[in-house]
């Protein structure tokens, strides 16, 4: 599944946003090695590399070759936050928590030669002091869209396999202000929200919708199941161009998603694809497999769920013990974990034991959910029942997942910003 579709699906908002942090008397390199090799015998004084888990092992790779020339490395990412005693080691220093307020400080100590080993920001960081992203440094032809745009940065809640269940993390939101000036900034009509919980807190979710509702965006965002509770909130946003919501379903089993601290109630799904789907808005349904109470029924079970409910996509995931979540703490006691490599923490392999599944029947369930959702068959069955969704629906269903490889491959003579312009045109503009 993981073609350079999804490597170079959009630009890195936290370097980005680094960029515009950094004092203007010194000179930025923005590497983002998706789409671009690094130069190992640049020039530079002190490099930055951003961590998330699968590629910590790629990142301490990075960092030991500039360390070797004697340049100071320094990490940040949410890795990093969720844990910086293992990280500490493989880096000049580290930085635990939001940049915003010590990024300079950390340049102006590498400066003076006396950078510290962790830099710490986690008390009573506001959302007034997230810094928006440099846009006007995206390499735009690089990326599949660089639309992005970030309302918040967390989640409430803590679900135990998340990493918001980790120690180090907060919950906060931007000032409308803020986000309606990123939009602008992008000038564009098609936005995707790129929060880990679009809403989050619902009263300011509300307060952005009526600030957006005249600028005519077709948008996107990931939301929690929870948006069953608040329909108004959904009539606003099919108002104000939503056209779809990638939700946290996890699983249809009831008993698994009480083993995690899911606080989703399987027997009310149906319902809400219901409110979501006659509000014109598809689904990008989120599924996890191999929870404690999964069986070998999950998988059929879960198909049958997702084409009769006709959801329009899947993302679906093997569990995941990422280190520093409640999950990773409660296996790690019950010596459950089987593998250490982090390079294999991608919810793509399997690295515990789990309890009603052998490994290899879950890897192989995993694989036979996605290979038998995107099977032609089944993409006819799904096919949504408004006209207007059909183009986006196709598109993703058949060029970006089922024969991503050809769409990768087209990439090659294409620019993936302008593969990504033709799909946006077709979708929304033919």
């Amino acid at each position: 599944m993981d073609t350079n579709l999804k490597t170079r699906m959009s630009p890195p908002l936290g370097l980005l946003t680094l960029i515009n942090l950094t004092p203007p008397e010194h000179e930025v390199i923005l590497c983002n090695e998706n789409i671009e090799r690094i130069d190992y015998k640049t020039e530079v004084d002190l490099v930055g590399v951003t961590v998330t888990l699968d590629v910590f092992p790629r990142a301490c790779d990075i960092a030991e070759k500039f360390r070797k020339r004697g340049i100071p490395v320094v990490a940040g990412g949410i890795h990093i936050t969720c844990c910086p005693e293992d990280c500490q080691p493989y880096f000049d220093a580290i930085c635990v928590g939001a940049a915003e307020r010590v990024w300079a400080k950390i340049i102006g100590d590498a400066a003076n030669r006396s950078l510290k080993p962790v830099y710490r920001d986690m008390d009573g960081f506001r959302g007034e002091e997230i810094v928006s992203p440099k846009y006007d440094a995206i390499k735009g032809k690089k990326y599949l869209y660089t639309n992005v745009v970030t309302v918040s940065r967390g989640c409430p809640h803590r679900c135990d396999f998340c990493y918001n269940s980790a120690a180090n993390r907060f919950y906060v939101w931007r000032p409308v202000a803020e986000v309606i000036k990123d939009i602008k900034a992008l000038n564009t009509k098609h936005i995707f929200f790129v929060d880990d919980n679009f809403i989050g807190n619902p009263a300011y979710t509300r307060e952005l919708l009526l600030a957006i509702k005249d600028m005519n965006l077709k948008w996107n965002a990931a939301v929690t199941a929870k948006i069953l509770l608040h329909l108004d909130l959904l009539d606003l946003m099919a108002q104000t161009g939503c056209q779809s919501l990638f939700i946290g379903f996890e699983s249809v089993n009831a008993a698994a998603l009480k083993g995690v601290g899911k606080d989703n109630y399987a027997e009310t799904y149906e319902r809400l694809v219901r409110e979501l789907h006659s509000r014109g808005i598809m689904i990008n349904a989120s599924m996890v497999f191999g929870l404690d109470e999964d069986g070998e029924d999950v998988f059929d079970n879960t198909l049958n769920w997702l084409i009769s409910n006709k959801i329009e996509t899947v993302t679906s995931h093997i569990l995941t013990p990422y280190p520093g979540t409640a999950l990773y703490n409660r296996m790690k006691a019950a010596d459950r974990i089987t593998d250490q490599n982090l390079a294999y923490y991608n919810t793509a392999h399997v690295v515990y034991r789990p309890q009603k599944l052998s490994e290899k029947d879950l890897y192989a369930g995993y694989l036979r959910v996605y290979r038998e959702f995107y099977s032609f068959k089944n993409i006819i069955r799904r096919r949504p029942e408004s006209r207007n969704q059909r183009m986006p629906y196709f598109l993703f269903n058949f060029l970006y997942r089922k024969f991503g490889f050809l769409s990768s491959a087209l990439c090659r003579v294409i620019p993936m910003g302008m593969l990504g312009r033709i799909a946006e045109k077709l979708s929304y503009k033919a």
